[in-house]
């Protein structure tokens, strides 16, 4: 019989589905369901860093901060403290009624007090923490580097408070995605590139002061945004995945595997089993899954691990590491396959 368990960030697994971070897996009985029908692991919903300032400035206007330095000080601080209490308390609840891995996710955009929050999460009993970063590069006169510097900054910063293992859930709108792989993903005596300003000077000693992510999430989905051309607005456009947006995600998992210093997780367009499948095939070592939940049900977390065992008796596979990978660029016989988008030849081929 087809054994799914496998491992993730040193962490070891039944089964490679992680129900991923959504209001689904936001309370207790949401976990306790996804534990119950059957993840490896649960990705707890996201806490964000605009609710720890909302609720930091509601405990300000409490006082007359323009005139009391030290108080304002003493609310912003308490505001920071008191924000993530609940989810804390979600962490500790979640570790003593299941027995999957818990991944505690924080939605961030700068680096403040993450390192701290990171710690208190470690603490409360997380087995991981993914930092799932969204940076919307507005601003004309931001430039590329100092955006992925924004992301190495958050990393730096969180591996040095805590010990568990960290991920990082990104976007694919990088100018070179290739190079922000191995630049976050690979431990180092020095920092990153063009990143010394903030980590300091390089090393001589050899010694390892800056830790590479643990794994790369590939890739978020972002909100979509759509215009109702009756009312005249902003809306929002379907929030569900598809099967077809699966493409990209198993593009950059096929040029990735086997290059960079941590695991990779496939997401966005994973429905089924053979779109899981289709990741491990990449190179992916668990496969996140949110939209076919919503639009199956959690008894599809099941029916996903039916249709991979299926699969692999067909082929006869034992273990998921007999294949991850076998698809992958650093594997295959013609690599420059995996580059090409193959425009000419597909048109040349239907006309």
């Amino acid at each position: 019989m087809a054994d799914l368990s496998t491992s993730y960030m040193g962490i070891q697994l039944t089964n490679p589905i992680v129900v991923a971070s959504s209001s689904l897996t936001g309370s207790l009985d949401g976990v306790r369901n996804c534990a119950a029908a059957g993840a490896g692991a649960i990705v707890l919903k996201s806490m964000f860093e605009e609710q720890i300032a909302a609720e930091t400035r509601q405990l300000s206007s409490y006082a007359e901060l323009s005139e009391h330095g030290e108080a304002y000080d003493y609310l912003q601080g308490y505001g920071m403290e008191l924000g993530p209490q609940d989810y804390l308390q979600l962490v500790k609840d979640a570790k003593q009624a299941v027995s999957v891995p818990i991944i505690a996710s924080l939605n961030c955009v700068s680096s403040d007090r993450w390192a701290d929050y990171a710690a208190k999460l470690e603490a409360a009993g997380a087995d991981a923490i993914e930092l799932n970063v969204g940076l919307m590069p507005t601003r004309a006169k931001q430039l590329g580097p100092d955006i992925v510097d924004q992301y190495l900054q958050i990393l730096h910063r969180v591996k040095k408070q805590a010990k568990i293992p960290v991920a990082m859930k990104v976007g694919p709108y990088f100018t070179s995605f290739a190079n922000f792989a191995d630049r976050i993903s690979h431990d180092r005596a020095e920092a990153p590139a063009y990143s010394v300003g903030w980590f300091g000077r390089n090393n001589e000693t050899g010694e390892i002061t800056w830790r590479g992510v643990d794994a790369l999430v590939l890739f978020n989905r972002f909100y979509k945004l759509d215009i109702d051309v009756d009312k005249l607005e902003l809306v929002h456009g379907n929030p569900y995945s598809s099967s077809e947006e699966i493409h990209y995600t198993l593009r950059w998992l096929s040029l990735l595997s086997g290059k960079v210093g941590c695991d990779l997780a496939g997401n966005t367009g994973i429905h089924d089993g053979r779109d899981a499948v289709k990741a491990l095939l990449a190179g992916a070592k668990v496969v996140q899954i949110c939209s076919t939940l919503y639009l199956n049900g959690l008894e599809q977390i099941g029916k996903i691990q039916e249709q991979m065992e299926a699969w692999m008796d067909e082929h006869g596979y034992r273990k998921l590491a007999d294949f991850r990978g076998q698809l992958s660029q650093v594997r295959s016989d013609q690599p420059k396959d995996f580059e090409r988008l193959q425009y000419i030849k597909l048109f040349s081929d239907v006309y």
